[in-house]
């Protein structure tokens, strides 16, 4: 079956996953730029990758649009 589905960039490598990481988990030296926040955003690549780290959801999302990646929640 071949179903074009808009807002998905032509094929898989192109998929960034984010995922909320709690500051804490994170090295010391990253923790001191978070400003106070508790969780924030990591960006993955479909091998697992960490392609960056961001202050809230909506920019993990602009982010990754904004690099021709289509951005897909990680639980």
């Amino acid at each position: 079956m071949d179903v074009k589905f808009d807002g998905i960039p032509e094929g898989a490598t192109r998929i960034v996953y984010v995922r909320p990481v709690k500051v804490e988990d994170l090295p010391a030296e990253v923790q001191a730029h978070a400003g106070g926040l508790t969780t924030i955003y990591a960006l993955h690549d479909a091998d697992g990758d960490r392609l960056a780290l961001v202050r809230d959801r909506a920019l993990a999302f602009a982010l990754a649009r904004q690099n021709d990646m289509a951005p897909v929640n990680v639980h």
